[in-house]
């Protein structure tokens, strides 16, 4: 197995495409990838249909995966806002790849049998797949579809993200082989002699104590504790220091516990979502998930620091990756500059704590990832997908 990553920033799409692939064909010694990941920019959004096929004329392969992005990675860099093509490839000896695509309408019920999944994707569940997503912002319900997989394929490792650039249907681009689609998800089944390791960093640390929900109506918190949410974040704020009363005021969030069966809890333990509205007079939050009474719920809030060490501490729990990662696909929103204050800062990390591993992907509306064994969409997260052989 052996991959490669590359980046061009030429303002023509032509020459754009051609420079990184000349770049990935001589770190893989001309060799033809088993697959390419292609993440365009939003500057070339006029010319997306055409991505595709300047591609294949400079890169044969396999199989080709792909989206547009409001930024790119890749060769140890993040292109944030900047015109951009990032072309990730890998030679995969032994390793079976199953491309196919999703419209929304094609989606099963959540109650279907785990067949009706695996019809959907082209693979069955006891090949253990490992799975590559991407998916149109608009157009497709992804949590459904997350939802789907994990039931039929609860020992598949699930990667990816959102298509990202444009701003409203129809705008945003994903590729399949020959194809370029505007709308649904396309992704890859890979089976054989491969593994996937997820990593995810949510950016974010818990303040106050964990909360108990007592009052609830579908994603509206109505109280915690017997009290409303408004009346424990009041009472928060007067303990918290200057610094992150001011985070508090900009960046809060909330946790939600993957099990309310624990007498402690810590940052692993908890599923990080906005809090999209607040309503001072009945003192409720909206949050940006469906809630349930009796659910154990905590206060976060994200900075620079705490990213960076929520990334040190998911890449120590992960073990040894050094030795056995080839490769490595990164989707991301909401960090780089804007939140570290300097470029290049997940993967630089990646690259000093991890290893100089080929790094490929992009700045997209969403990644997906797991958080307690299930898959889901997140925001303000770097989700990483380190691939390497089962031998």
């Amino acid at each position: 197995m052996k991959w490669a990553s590359a980046l061009s920033g030429e303002n023509r799409l032509e020459s754009a495409i051609k420079n990184a692939s000349m770049a990935v064909k001589q770190q893989l010694d001309g060799a033809v990838p088993d697959l390419v990941a292609l993440f365009v920019s939003r500057h070339f959004a006029d010319r997306y249909e055409e991505a595709g096929a300047l591609l294949a004329d400079r890169l044969p392969s396999r199989v080709v995966l792909g989206a547009s992005a409001a930024g790119v990675i890749g060769d140890g860099q993040e292109w944030e806002g900047k015109n951009g093509v990032s072309v990730t490839a890998a030679l995969l000896p032994d390793v079976k790849i199953r491309p196919f695509s999703v419209q929304d309408e094609d989606l099963p019920d959540l109650d279907d049998s785990p067949r009706t999944w695996e019809k959907v994707v082209g693979v069955p569940s006891h090949e253990t797949p490992q799975f590559i997503l991407l998916a149109d912002p608009f157009s497709f319900r992804l949590e459904n579809f997350l939802m789907g997989l994990d039931y039929a394929f609860p020992k598949s490792s699930k990667v990816g993200g959102l298509a990202s650039g444009g701003q409203q249907p129809g705008r945003n681009a994903l590729y399949l082989n020959n194809l370029c689609l505007r709308a649904g998800l396309v992704g890859v089944a890979l089976t054989g002699n491969i593994e996937l390791e997820t990593v995810v960093a949510q950016g974010c640390r818990p303040i106050g104590r964990p909360l108990r929900i007592t009052g609830c109506k579908e994603n509206i918190l109505l109280s915690v504790d017997n009290e409303s949410p408004v009346t424990a974040l009041q009472s928060l704020f007067a303990e918290l220091s200057e610094r992150d009363r001011r985070l508090m005021k900009q960046a809060l969030f909330i946790g939600m516990a993957m099990t309310s069966a624990k007498d402690r809890f810590g940052p692993r333990d908890f599923l990080i979502r906005n809090i999209i509205g607040v309503n001072n007079e009945q003192g409720s939050l909206a949050i940006g998930a469906p809630l349930r009474t009796g659910q154990t719920v905590q206060f976060h809030l994200r900075d620079a620091k705490s990213s960076t060490e929520d990334l040190r501490a998911v890449f120590e729990r992960a073990g040894d990756v050094k030795t056995h990662t080839r490769g490595a696909l990164l989707s991301c929103v909401g960090r780089g500059k804007s939140l570290y204050g300097q470029e290049n800062h997940d993967t630089h990390f990646f690259a000093q704590n991890v290893g100089p591993f080929p790094l490929g992907g992009f700045f997209c509306n969403g990644e997906i990832g797991p958080v307690g064994g299930t898959s889901y969409l997140h925001g303000y997260t770097s989700s990483f997908g380190l691939f390497r052989p089962k031998q």
